[in-house]
């Protein structure tokens, strides 16, 4: 349910001014953070592009809903609005130069991304990661725009799961094996 525009602005006005923490220390907190890592994924050859990204979740299962956060500024912001598709690849330990290159390391931008990987389509034709842990085809449901970022909430289309292994988990400002879970 959304929040109406009056009652929005009420919170804004009952709302006491607070200083922030800065960006800098709101960073050194999120460091202790564990999260899983993924690659967001969007447009078509030769116009594909995407980032690395911690932030995502699942809003609901029943629909299927499934939530990131994109930087309006990025390349990304503007190719999930062109496409009103996306991708979710959540990574295996192993896969951290996909990460670094989604996460533009060393300059990589744009095609250039998905260079040494192999990708598939499924429903929406946004590529995606054959050998990801698993791998979602999401259509935009909506963007709800605040501040730097964007949230993005993708109705799920369909789904890949591939074999199981250890996922890879960003914490402490580096790469990190998370465990199989043991049934």
């Amino acid at each position: 349910m959304a929040i109406s525009t009056g009652l929005r602005e009420t919170f804004a006005k009952e709302a006491p001014e607070r200083a922030s923490a800065s960006p800098l220390e709101f960073r050194q907190a999120l460091r202790h953070l564990a999260s899983g890592v993924s690659v967001i994924t969007t447009g078509q050859k030769p116009f594909r592009t995407g980032f690395t990204a911690t932030s995502v979740f699942s809003l609901s299962a029943e629909p299927a809903r499934l939530v990131v956060s994109v930087n309006r500024n990025s390349s990304s912001y503007h190719g999930i609005r062109q496409a009103g598709a996306f991708g979710v690849n959540f990574l295996a330990a192993g896969q951290e130069a996909i990460a670094d290159r989604f996460a533009g390391r060393g300059g990589i931008a744009g095609e250039a991304r998905y260079d040494g990987a192999q990708w598939e389509s499924l429903e929406t034709g946004t590529s995606l990661l054959t050998d990801a842990l698993a791998a979602i085809d999401l259509e935009v449901e909506e963007f709800i725009e605040r501040h730097s970022h964007a949230i993005v909430i993708g109705a799920v289309v369909a789904t890949r799961i591939g074999p199981p292994r250890d996922a890879l988990l960003y914490w402490h400002g580096r790469y990190q094996p998370g465990l199989i879970p043991q049934d």
